[in-house]
């Protein structure tokens, strides 16, 4: 599976947030490195992986759209 390698300023553009809150609000609290995020050959330059941004960010979104139920269910609301 191929994957979308982004640098700050693309994924910045992709998810409406400006560069900087990426790199100092978002980079290593809800942008975990390994997952989200990598150092190329070891250096400072970092690339994002857009395909695992895309599907936590996802996630997030569908976590806060349910309402847990009694029964232990969900309701999608």
């Amino acid at each position: 599976m191929s994957k979308t390698y982004l640098t700050t300023r693309e994924l910045a553009r992709r998810i409406g947030y400006e560069p900087r809150t990426i790199r100092e609000k978002l980079k290593d609290s809800v942008l975990i490195e390994g997952r989200h995020y990598f150092h190329p050959f070891g250096g400072r330059k970092i690339l994002y992986i857009w395909e695992h941004v895309e599907e936590d960010m996802i996630d997030v979104a569908m976590e806060s759209a349910t309402i847990p139920m009694a029964s232990g269910g969900y309701c999608h609301g």
